[in-house]
């Protein structure tokens, strides 16, 4: 078992490992601590064969994440030394897309600013009714650099722009219906409902879930053309994994498939 600060990590019986940010007394805030443990976390779970699923959620009952702690980066340091640490968001963001497995954001509340991007960084959000989104910065005369291309690319430039400039947050029911909260459930029930759907996810294919998610993120910088002939050369790897001869039979068979990742 990994050693974390200010994260939790644990696996389950049924796969999934479960990630807290864990400073529910700060609302989980981003500090560098922070951000090294769940690079850590996320490191130890992409590695673990165990593990086929992820669920990132945070502690306490009112927020997911509040963004980045501005006070636990060193206020002494230099300019540059705050430059650095700031590196350690591109970690975490890239550790979360390079995970190789499915992550599901589970929303137990706020999810404010560097945790708004956090939250989308997650490949399905399973969001509390009571969960709010946004990013506050213009406010106090900043703008959400670290996290705009993130916005970006899930909500699209005009909802992207329209919080980014506005400062304003959205609702749980908003977030659905612009698309990027997948689930809205009772708050009570939030973590239960997401455990249960990485369980459910857990049980296809490792191999082609990380074949089919790798792809997928693979292709957000590639133009049209190129991107199909990638996707055409994906398709191919997997037809040649056992796992898709094993589906297919299944599905011929009428019976459930038994994946082995190979």
């Amino acid at each position: 078992m990994i050693e974390l600060t200010d994260a939790l990590y644990e696996v389950g019986a049924d796969g999934v490992a479960t990630i807290t940010l864990n400073r529910p007394e700060q609302r989980n805030a981003l500090g560098a601590p922070m951000l090294r443990d769940l690079t850590a976390a996320l490191a130890s779970a992409r590695d673990d064969i165990a593990v086929r699923a992820v669920v990132l959620t945070g502690a306490g009952d009112k927020a997911f994440c509040a963004g980045a702690d501005l006070a636990g980066f060193a206020a002494q340091a230099s300019e540059v030394q705050r430059h650095i640490e700031r590196g350690g968001f591109v970690e975490l963001f890239v550790a979360c897309e390079r995970l190789g497995k499915p992550l599901i954001g589970c929303i137990n509340g706020h999810a404010l600013a560097g945790g708004f991007g956090l939250a989308l960084c997650c490949d399905l959000l399973v969001a509390a009714d009571t969960a709010t989104f946004g990013t506050p910065e213009i406010k106090v005369g900043v703008w959400p650099m670290m996290i705009t291309s993130i916005v970006t690319r899930n909500l699209g430039r005009k909802r992207a722009m329209e919080l980014f400039m506005t400062g304003e947050r959205i609702d749980a029911a908003t977030a659905l219906a612009w698309g990027f909260v997948n689930r809205v459930v009772p708050a009570s029930e939030v973590r239960e409902r997401a455990h249960a759907w990485a369980a459910e996810i857990a049980g296809w294919s490792p191999l082609i879930m990380r074949l089919g998610r790798d792809a997928f993120y693979a292709t957000d910088s590639l133009d049209y053309e190129t991107a199909l002939h990638y996707l055409q050369a994906q398709l191919t790897v997997v037809s040649m994994t056992e796992d898709f001869r094993e589906g297919v039979a299944a599905f011929l068979e009428k019976r459930a498939p038994k994946f082995r990742g190979r």
